[in-house]
This record gives structure tokens, C-alpha cells and sequence, in this order.
């Protein structure tokens, strides 16, 4: 990536950063953001019981095999519209 996409890119998730009203989503990349500062302790630790739980309810669906290929995935949502 090259310093002008750098630089765009960056620029344009600011703005949609600031554009959220999604608590859940804020809270996440909240927790990104801890992760790879100073903070110390796990990433696991600052999300919220809601996370955590869709987290695990993921991790069951990969391990019972309830999972799409991302192609599977991209016919599903064109088979919606």
C-alpha cells in the first residue's frame, strides 16, 4: 500500500468511524484499538458479555460444522435480492 492509499483509506474510516451509531461495533473496535495499545491483559478481556457470547456461539457453529464457504456465502445473498 503506498503512503497516498495509506493516507486515504485512513482518512475515509475515520469518517466512517464517526458516522456510527452501532454501540456493539464501537464497542469492538474499542477493543481492537485496547489490543494494540498499552493495555495489558487479553482482548478477550474487554468485550462485553454480548461478544463474548456471539464469539462462543461462532466457535460452536465452526467446531458442529454450521459454516459456509465464502462463495456459498456471496450465491446465498445474490439468491435474496
Amino acid at each position: 500500500m503506498s503512503a497516498t492509499e495509506f493516507y486515504l483509506l485512513r482518512e475515509e474510516l475515520t469518517k466512517w468511524v464517526g458516522s456510527l451509531n452501532d454501540s456493539s461495533l464501537l464497542n469492538l473496535l474499542n477493543s481492537i484499538k485496547l489490543s494494540r495499545g498499552t493495555a495489558t491483559g487479553d482482548w478477550w478481556d474487554y468485550l462485553n458479555d454480548k461478544e463474548r457470547k456471539n464469539i462462543t456461539l461462532g466457535l460452536k457453529d465452526l467446531e458442529e460444522g454450521n459454516t459456509l464457504t465464502s462463495n456459498e456465502f456471496w450465491k446465498a445473498l445474490e439468491s435474496h435480492e
